[in-house]
């Protein structure tokens, strides 16, 4: 009786592992990477007079996005801080909101 318990966990473990990927977790799922918008269109140039362009990259309250949210590059998160810092100095974009 207690060979029969043994073997069913055994085979248990056996048939998961056979059939199962290395990298397969049922907890997790595989999450896909965010390309960067400036990288894959290189046509796009980043302008800071453009407000519409701006604003994408500012949330409700003023602040920065961070490249989570962006999805963008570290080379291009720089140059849209920079972006965003030069149209919040020449005052099209606010610094806060109200």
């Amino acid at each position: 009786m207690a060979d029969r318990k043994s073997n069913s966990k055994n085979n248990k473990k056996k048939r998961y592992n056979g059939n199962a990927d290395e990298d397969f977790n049922p907890k997790f799922r595989k999450i896909r990477k965010k390309v960067c918008s400036m990288c894959a269109n290189k046509e796009l140039v980043l302008d800071y007079k453009n407000y519409d362009q701006m604003k994408k990259f500012v949330n409700e309250k003023g602040k920065i996005l961070p490249r989570r949210a962006t999805g963008a590059c570290a080379k291009h998160q720089r140059e849209i801080t920079q972006a965003v810092k030069r149209a919040r100095h020449i005052a099209i974009l606010p610094y806060t909101q109200n």
